[in-house]
Formats: structure tokens, C-alpha cells, sequence
């Protein structure tokens, strides 16, 4: 059987998934110069099959324009089809940026916070996943044999990942039933976007090696556990000094790194929209089930907004190389692009305004503490449902600023009309129907 390679050149739109366009890979270098033509409306799919209202209508041509530094070029050795795909800008027909495209808005992003602050940031995605083939058992969390059962499905993902240059730091089977989470170190913004893209990528091409699927979603079901999407964030200065940590600051957060969480903190709920984009994200951040239902920050604590996270004497690191903190109102049914170019907005904003960091709560729940309480320590409910988020990002003109205005549009129309496509699903029928999509 004669087979003609081809190559992909994609790019995460507005529901996260990646799309594109493929072409015989004999045509590669001519297409690294060139790129290849897209449609603007196709940014308004939504991850349902639909085509949200799009402003463009059938009109206008952009192109996507291949980074040859985030390339996959995946050769699993079982005679098939290699996984060979770039990463790619959106720009204008004339090769200026597309002011909609994901990339280059995160790209922006965190060359304003530099050049404003000196200021980069390390970042990490944390992702959880359930995969079809786990041959789960009761009980199987954390457990050697959860992994041993689920076959060789883990060393060829992290086979795969090594040959996309994404080096796992830690690989195990996590709470819920088969489900399994991965870690890598941090990395500059946009790579460690583009790595958290090829951790999803190769984990649904490793698993279709084997017969199954991976699902990302935030709920398989509407009761137990979901997957989390921890984003791990600490602060730099241009010369690689660590700017996250003072053992004088409160629970050894310093000044500079109180002011940016603060920045994300105050604008928490309409962040939502962008961290936690769908209907189903809404079944997952409840209380008391370790994902994050408060505006707020906390020591150590895996229900808390933002955690600050432990460091430990045993590495070869110093304390401020480790210190930390992690996003935890998150998941993977989000463009990353976008999710962290928000939040780098919002902390931007934090550092402009010198706002003061929330005192950090200490094994306190804060659905314990009173209003006035929670009024004084500037924690508020999170969005409890997309609807709820979306209304925050409207009363928030701030952070509807963190978009450039077409896109903030195309964002808005995008995620209205995947809530009307849903609203009137149960909660088991949005997990059906989600599990599926990520």
C-alpha cells in the first residue's frame, strides 16, 4: 500500500481543540515560507460541532504561519502514519499579526509584563486525564499497580512526548478511576503553552495506538472526581533571579509576586470565562472536592484559588528557585494561549496598581467564614456556572481589556452560543457530551 507523508500546520482556537491544514510533506519548506491560507470565521467553531455568530460571516482570508520551533514530529514505530505537525501563528494576508490570534496574544502579553517590569514568568501545566484502556480497579489511586494495569500506554506518552522535546517530571495514576496525571518543569510562557498542547496531542495519539481514548474534560460523570488543570506560575527578573519569594513576606510570598496574585485574585471570577470556559468546568469547581470554589489564596491549600506551594530541603534548588504558586481554577477545556495571557493581564494590572495581597488563609475554609470576613479578606464566590462567568467578564471592564476588542467579541459570541447550545442538558448529558470533545 503506497502511502504520501503529510504534514500538518494547526492552531488552538477559541474551544481549545487544534485545527488546521495538512499538505504532502515533500511541500514543507515552501510551506514554511509561505504558510497556508485559513478562514477567519473557522476561529468561531465551538468544541460542540457548531459555528458560533460570527462577525467575519463568509468573508476575509488569513494565514497560518508555522513556528518551526514548536514542530511534533512523532514516529511511534508501528508502521503507521508519523504524528508530524507545526504550531502556527494567524496572521493577516500581509504577514502582520492577526489581532485574534491566540499566540500572539499570550506573545504580547508577556512581552508588556517584561518590558513594563523586568519581570518573566516560569510556568507549568499540570494535567489530568482518564484513558479508556486503565482497566481501573477500586482503590486504584496513587497505586503502582493502577499503572502497571493500564499496560504499556504511559511509556509510549511519555515516549512520544520526549521526541516533541517535553520532558516529563513526574508520571502517575491519580485519584479517580483511571484516571492519571503528568508534570513537567516550567518554561517561559508561550513554550509552555505549546508543551501543554503536545501533552494533550500525544496522549490522544497514544491512546488511539491502542484501540482507546484519553478525555481531558473537567467531569466524566457527575459524581466523583474531575480533571484539574493546575497552572504553576513564579516570577523572574531578566538576570534569572527568583522574585517569588521572601521568608519576611506573609507565608514567604515577597512583595512583588503579593501585588501580581493580587492583580489575579481581584479579577478572579471574570478569569473564569477564560480558565474555565464551559458548561461542564461549572460540575467541577465546587466546594470540598479539591478544586477551587474561592476567590482566594492559601497556604498549601489544594481548595484554595491560588495555592502557595510547599518547597522542600531536599532539592538541589534553593527555597526561592522552588517557591510557586498554582492556579487552580482551571482545566483543559481552554485555549492555554489564552487562559495565561489573561491572567499575566491581570497580575500586570496588580503590579501597576500596587495592589495589596489578600492575607493568605491557613487551614481556614473560607464557606466557614463569615461575609464580613470574607468582605475583609477580599474573597468572593467564584462563578458557579458559565453563565455566572460570562456576567463577571461583563461587569468587569478591566478584564474585558485583556483582549483586544474583535476578539473579545468573538470570545463572548463564541461562548454565548455554545451556553445556549447546552442549556438545556442535565448534568450527566454534559459530561456525555463533553467527554467525548476533550
Amino acid at each position: 500500500m503506497n502511502r504520501e507523508p503529510f504534514t500538518m500546520f494547526c492552531y488552538a482556537d477559541i474551544s481549545g481543540q487544534l485545527r488546521g491544514k495538512g499538505f504532502p510533506t515533500r511541500h514543507l519548506e515552501k510551506r514554511l515560507e509561505s504558510g497556508v491560507g485559513w478562514t477567519p470565521t473557522n476561529i468561531m467553531f465551538t468544541g460542540l460541532g457548531t459555528i458560533a455568530p460570527s462577525q467575519w460571516g463568509p468573508w476575509g482570508d488569513v494565514l497560518m504561519m508555522p513556528d518551526r520551533k514548536a514542530e511534533a514530529n512523532v514516529d511511534f514505530g508501528d508502521g503507521l502514519q508519523k504524528e508530524h505537525f507545526f504550531l502556527c501563528d494567524i496572521r493577516e494576508t500581509d504577514g502582520t499579526p492577526w489581532d485574534c490570534c491566540p499566540r500572539s496574544l499570550l506573545r504580547d502579553a508577556a512581552a508588556e509584563l517584561k518590558r513594563e517590569t523586568g519581570i518573566t514568568l516560569g510556568v507549568a501545566y499540570e494535567h489530568e486525564f482518564v484513558y479508556s484502556g486503565g482497566n481501573g480497579h477500586t482503590g486504584d489511586m496513587y497505586s503502582l499497580d493502577a499503572v502497571r494495569r493500564h499496560g504499556s500506554f504511559g511509556e509510549v506518552f511519555l515516549a512520544a512526548l520526549e521526541q516533541c522535546g517535553v520532558h516529563a517530571d513526574s508520571y502517575l495514576a491519580e485519584f479517580a478511576l483511571n484516571q492519571f496525571e503528568v508534570t513537567f518543569p516550567p518554561e517561559e510562557p508561550l513554550l509552555a503553552c505549546d508543551k501543554a498542547i503536545f501533552v494533550r496531542e500525544m496522549a490522544r495519539a497514544t491512546a488511539a495506538r491502542f484501540g482507546h481514548t484519553v478525555s481531558f474534560s473537567p467531569r466524566v460523570a457527575t459524581k466523583g472526581i474531575g480533571n484539574g488543570l493546575h497552572i504553576h506560575m513564579s516570577l523572574w527578573d531578566e538576570a534569572g533571579k527568583p522574585l517569588s519569594h521572601d521568608p519576611k513576606g506573609p507565608h514567604g510570598v515577597s512583595a512583588t509576586a503579593g501585588k501580581f496574585l493580587a492583580g489575579i485574585l481581584k479579577h478572579m471570577p471574570a478569569l473564569c470565562a477564560f480558565t474555565a470556559p464551559t458548561p461542564v468546568s461549572y460540575l467541577r469547581l465546587v466546594p470540598h472536592v479539591w478544586s477551587a470554589a474561592w476567590s482566594s489564596i492559601g497556604f498549601r491549600d489544594r481548595e484554595a484559588g491560588i495555592r502557595i506551594c510547599p518547597t522542600f530541603a531536599t532539592s538541589e534548588r534553593s527555597q526561592a528557585e522552588q517557591f510557586n504558586f498554582e492556579f487552580r481554577a482551571a482545566d483543559a477545556t481552554a485555549n492555554p494561549y489564552i487562559q495565561l495571557a489573561v491572567m499575566i493581564r491581570a497580575g500586570l494590572e496588580g503590579l501597576r496598581q500596587n495592589l495589596p495581597l489578600p492575607e493568605p488563609t491557613l487551614n481556614q475554609d473560607p464557606g466557614t467564614f463569615s461575609a464580613a470576613e470574607r468582605q475583609k479578606r477580599g474573597i468572593v464566590r467564584l462563578p458557579a456556572t458559565l453563565a455566572e462567568a460570562l456576567a463577571a467578564l461583563d461587569a468587569d471592564k478591566t478584564a474585558q481589556g485583556f483582549l483586544p476588542p474583535r476578539f473579545l467579541t468573538a470570545y463572548r459570541d463564541n461562548k454565548r452560543s455554545e451556553l445556549e447550545l447546552t442549556k438545556d442538558w442535565d448534568g450527566e448529558e454534559l459530561c456525555r457530551r463533553y467527554v467525548e470533545v476533550y
